[in-house]
This record gives C-alpha cells, sequence and structure tokens, in this order.
C-alpha cells in the first residue's frame, strides 16, 4: 500500500485542474439525502453474479486503446485501469514480502488467501457469485466498485435502458459523491465488518488516510466531465466534492465509534485512536492544552475527521461550530472516561446534519477563500499539532486554491506544506504551525 506523502508527491507534479464554484444551492442537501435510495449494498455484499475483469476488457466494450468517438462513453476503461489506475495491483500488494511478513506477524498462512486481506484488497465475493471469468487476483478491479455486472451487462450500453434501470440491475452509483464516499470509506477507514485494527496496524499495515477529492483526482480518471456525462449523471466540483467527503468522514469515523469503542469491551479499538499520542519520540516531549481537556499521557481519539468540519461550520454556521466542538470535547471525555456514548454520537450527527443541510444553501463564491483563511488561523493557533489533521489540513488548501484560482500565485506555499507533512515519523508541529502563521499574514493582505 502506497504511503500518502508519495500521493502528495504526485498531486504536487501534475494537479493543475480547472476548477469553479458551482454554488448550487440544495446540491449537498439532495446528493447527500438520497445516498439510502441510490444503492441498497456495497458491491462486495450485493447479490449479483461478478462476471470478472475480462468481461468488461474487450476492445469493443471498455477495452479499446483509443476512445470511440460513437460511444457516450470513452471504452478505453479498461486500458486506464489496467495501466494507471493503482488499485490494479491491491491484490499483487499481498504477494509482496511486506505483506508475507504481516500475515505471519498476524498468524495468518498468508496474505492473499486471508478474507481479513482480501476484503480490501480484492472484489472479494463469495464463491457462488464468481462468474466464469472472474479472477480473485485481478484486485480491486471493475465490479468491486461498480457492482456486480451479471444483471446489467447485457442492456448498460443500450440507450434505451435508463441510468436507474441499470442501478435497479446492481450498477452501484460512483458517480454520486456521496455513494462514492461510502464505497471508498469502507476500505479507507472501515465499517463494522471490516476495519485495519490496531493488530494489523501493529503488524505493519502503513496508517490508512483518505479525502474524498484529493484521491479522486489522484487516481487516473476513466470518463470525461461531457454534457452527456452531465445530463446523465451526478457532477460537482472539488469544493462540493471535499465537503460530502468530511462529512460521510465524520459519520463513518462515528459508526466506527459507537460498534468498537461502546460495545462494553474490556479493551476499546486503538486503531480508532490518535497514532502519535503513543507513538512519538519521548526526546522530543511536547503537550499542549486543548479542547478536549485530557491532561497530559491520555491516548487521544483520532478526531482528524471533525477537524476540517470545524473550518467549514466557523464559516457557513457559526451556531453549530460552538455546539460541533463542544460535543467532540465531549466524546474525548466520554472515551477517556468509558462512559456510554449514544447521546453523543446522535448529537454530533444532529450537528452533522445541520452542517450538511447549510452547505447545500451556500451560494457564496468566496467561500473557498473565506475557508482558507479560517484553516490558516486555525493552524496559526497549534489547532494542527497531530499529524493526520495537518494532513487533512495541507489537502484542504490545495483543494481551496484552485476552487479560489489562487494555485499559481500560492504554489511556492504549497511546496512548504507538503514538506510540512512528507514524513509523518519526523513531523514537527512547531513549523507547521510556523507556515501558516506566515501564510495566514499574506493571506489577510489580499
Amino acid at each position: 500500500m502506497m504511503r500518502l506523502p508519495h500521493y502528495f508527491t504526485l498531486q504536487t507534479a501534475s494537479w493543475k485542474p480547472n476548477l469553479r464554484v458551482l454554488a448550487m444551492a440544495g446540491l449537498l442537501v439532495s446528493i447527500i439525502g438520497s445516498v439510502a435510495g441510490t444503492a441498497a449494498e456495497l458491491p462486495q455484499y450485493d447479490s449479483e453474479v461478478h462476471l470478472g475483469v475480462a468481461s468488461c476488457a474487450s476492445g469493443v466494450c471498455h477495452g479499446s486503446v483509443r476512445p470511440r468517438s460513437s460511444s457516450n462513453v470513452l471504452q478505453t476503461e479498461y486500458v486506464v485501469w489496467s495501466r494507471r489506475d493503482r488499485h490494479r495491483i491491491a491484490y499483487q500488494t499481498l504477494l509482496t514480502p511486506e505483506s508475507q511478513r504481516i500475515a505471519a506477524n498476524l498468524g495468518l498462512k498468508n496474505a492473499h488467501e486471508a478474507k481479513v486481506c482480501l476484503d480490501c484488497h480484492a472484489d472479494n465475493v463469495a464463491a457462488e457469485q464468481q462468474g466464469e471469468k472472474f479472477l480473485m487476483s485481478d484486485g480491486v478491479g471493475c465490479e468491486a466498485c461498480h457492482g456486480g455486472a451479471g444483471d446489467y451487462i447485457a442492456g448498460h450500453a443500450d440507450s434505451s435502458t435508463s441510468r436507474q434501470d441499470n442501478i435497479d440491475a446492481g450498477l452501484y452509483p460512483t458517480d454520486n459523491a456521496a455513494s462514492r464516499a461510502i464505497l471508498c470509506l469502507s476500505c479507507h477507514l472501515g465499517t463494522d465488518d471490516k476495519l485495519a485494527n490496531h493488530n494489523i496496524m501493529g503488524a505493519g499495515h502503513p496508517r490508512l488516510a483518505f479525502e474524498l477529492d484529493t484521491f479522486g483526482i489522484l487516481q487516473p480518471a476513466h470518463y470525461v466531465l461531457d454534457e452527456d456525462y452531465k445530463a446523465a449523471k451526478w457532477y460537482g466540483d472539488s469544493l462540493t466534492t471535499w465537503i460530502i467527503g468530511q462529512t460521510r468522514s465524520a459519520d463513518q469515523a462515528l459508526s466506527l465509534i459507537a460498534t468498537r469503542l461502546d460495545n462494553g469491551g474490556l479493551f476499546p479499538e486503538l486503531a480508532l485512536f490518535d497514532c502519535q499520542a503513543c507513538h512519538h519520540p519521548m526526546s522530543k516531549p511536547r503537550w499542549v492544552s486543548n479542547e478536549t481537556g485530557l491532561p497530559p499521557g491520555s491516548v487521544r481519539l483520532n478526531d482528524a475527521n471533525f477537524i476540517m468540519l470545524f473550518a467549514l461550520a466557523k464559516v457557513i454556521a457559526p451556531d453549530v461550530e460552538v455546539s460541533l466542538r463542544q460535543q467532540v470535547a465531549a466524546l474525548h471525555q466520554a472515551v477517556a472516561a468509558r462512559q456510554p456514548l449514544a447521546d453523543l454520537i446522535a448529537k454530533l450527527r444532529s450537528d452533522i446534519s445541520s452542517i450538511e443541510k447549510i452547505a447545500g444553501r451556500e451560494t457564496s463564491a468566496t467561500l473557498p477563500e473565506q475557508l482558507l483563511r479560517v484553516i490558516a488561523q486555525a493552524g496559526s493557533e497549534d489547532q494542527f499539532a497531530d499529524y493526520v489533521a495537518a494532513e487533512q489540513a495541507t489537502m484542504a488548501i490545495d483543494m481551496l486554491l484552485s476552487a479560489a484560482n489562487l494555485r499559481s500565485e500560492f504554489a511556492g506555499w504549497l511546496e512548504q506544506l507538503y514538506s510540512r507533512v512528507s514524513d509523518e515519523d519526523n513531523y514537527s508541529p512547531d513549523e507547521m504551525m510556523a507556515t501558516l502563521t506566515e501564510l495566514k499574514k499574506t493571506l489577510s493582505v489580499r
């Protein structure tokens, strides 16, 4: 599995999208509110037959070397995936010496046959759902994201078949940002059924990191956002996708806290806590008082999925921001004291829902610059002392600079920020705070 700092290197070198703020009233509400109806199950748990990547790879289907003008899709989707998308090597990763060592540490026979590994490194559906051309070694292939094609493959290319017909037949709506977030987070964060827990991390698995918009852009697109696409599917800019990703990440984190921490067990699931709270050099002691109210030496909950929501709420819903901060602090206290969490989780979900609704009505074209200033201000106040918070802030700033058409002007600042988070083992909160303090000053004189 590739570590995130390398993604940063790819991003700063090649990502220069032409973005705009859509400012579409009600967009977030309609997209997020429709999640339950867009797909009954994640592809891994659907009841469809998964035919295998080879079923999509024909040159007259999705395996063309060149885009075809006679089609409303590129028909090069398989070629893009097989040559450039990192999901294609997810299974092969399980065959590496590093994965073999992790499996041995966990007491597993091997990684490439273990369900706990295959659940996220392949399209791990039941044997009775595997078609004749299905190969587990294809890794995270077409149907791992788009759903088992057994019922929709025959009609999905027919112009008389509607988008909803395909979804009803098992196609997962990856175009919908909220549905896509749920799908991606099922592996990049975890679910009730599968999680890279502390045992797996302790055995040597890399720490997971994710942000919907950034990670989506870093994978090669196998579609074109043309008028046909817009007419048939959901589409939105990076800011909208980022907001949806942040709210879905926070909600999924709460689900994991509810099932993995609030379960009466003797030991909590340590993978849900801040890694650096324990894993930091003792030669560099650094503790600062913060809103959690926890004393030095506390094992702190990983609250990175809420950090950017604080900034968003501060701009669009200050009253909700106050409540959100209070509830997150209370959650820290309750987790530390092993108290029941259900009421706090319900209140936090209510705050997240409020942020979604208000964001859906937001029409200000200055929102990206406002968010930039708020995030820089937070960083100057040492609110990104944790590496994972700094990681989220850096990705957000990159996206927001692009949305505000300031990326070229602030390219030097981005290089500094990415260098600050290039090595989590040697992350310096003081250097990050100094960089964001200077960025705040630069933004304030614009």
